[in-house]
């Protein structure tokens, strides 16, 4: 498997990043894309980097946030064949609140009537094709982590705590075990890692791809996530985006060898 990183909110070379989050992945002859980020600026990065976006076979949305999603209709119409697979759970719906307002942080509006042809919805353990799977959150009452991060949807003129139930892990089978794709964890890394693990539970997760949601968290709840991490026995960890540079840094003091970090044209070989 092959792993690019196309939009990240850094970058290591003279690509430019943005706050947000795609990446493009080749395993056994198919090339998929997880994610599009804030901007059409992913579609420049990947003719860069030498990708054509009009050969993506399978496109996925990781969760229903602007930095994920707000240039699906440039990947649209840059590819006219590839499905887009969503979550089920994923409506226009999710709001952030600072103070007394709700700031709207969801999907391009009107982005699933515009391209209800290319968008299929998930639900429940999903299979792909052998070997690519989606899995929703398993882990209960979620709805308390999107209230300790102010995080909402808007469902029927009625503000709930969002659950992240449009939240969806995208897990690849290696040779050195699962790989896992989650662009920002809202629902806990090691819960999706035990997520991933319990549905497979005869079979290795060997690492995880993607931001962690850290970067508003003390010191003390990272090292909390660094002992349940450890826990997991997972062997590869590569982070960045919402995880950013202070929470990284206590990652890589606490796990070592086994925590890499996500930047603009980073190349992974699994």
């Amino acid at each position: 498997m092959k792993v690019i990183v196309l939009i990240e909110n850094t970058s290591k070379c003279s690509l430019c990043a943005e706050h947000g989050l795609s990446v493009y992945i080749e395993y056994n002859g198919m090339k998929y894309l997880l994610d599009t980020g804030t901007s059409d600026t992913f579609s420049a990065n990947a003719h860069q980097l030498g990708i054509n976006l009009a050969d993506i076979d399978i496109a996925f949305l990781s969760h229903a946030h602007y930095d994920h999603s707000d240039s699906m209709a440039t990947f649209f119409n840059l590819n006219d064949h590839a499905p887009f697979f969503l979550r089920e759970g994923c409506q226009e719906n999710c709001y952030a609140k600072k103070w007394i307002f709700h700031k709207y942080i969801g999907l391009p509006k009107h982005i699933l009537t515009d391209y209800r042809d290319r968008i299929i919805y998930t639900d429940g353990d999903y299979e792909i094709i052998p070997g690519v799977y989606l899995i929703p959150h398993k882990t209960p009452n979620l709805k308390m982590v999107g209230k300790r991060e102010s995080m909402y949807r808007k469902e029927h003129h009625r503000w709930i705590y969002d659950d992240f139930s449009h939240e969806q892990s995208l897990v690849f089978r290696t040779q050195k075990g699962l790989v896992i794709f989650n662009s920002c964890c809202h629902g806990g890394v090691a819960n999706i890692i035990n997520e991933v693990g319990t549905t497979f539970p005869t079979e290795k997760v060997y690492g995880i791809i993607g931001g962690f949601h850290l970067f508003n968290k003390s010191e003390e709840e990272i090292k909390n996530v660094i002992q349940q991490i450890k826990d997991t026995g997972i062997n590869y960890v590569c982070t960045g985006h919402c995880t950013k540079d202070r929470a990284y840094k206590i990652l890589k003091n606490g796990l070592g060898d086994i925590v890499h970090q996500l930047k603009v044209g980073l190349q992974i070989e699994i």
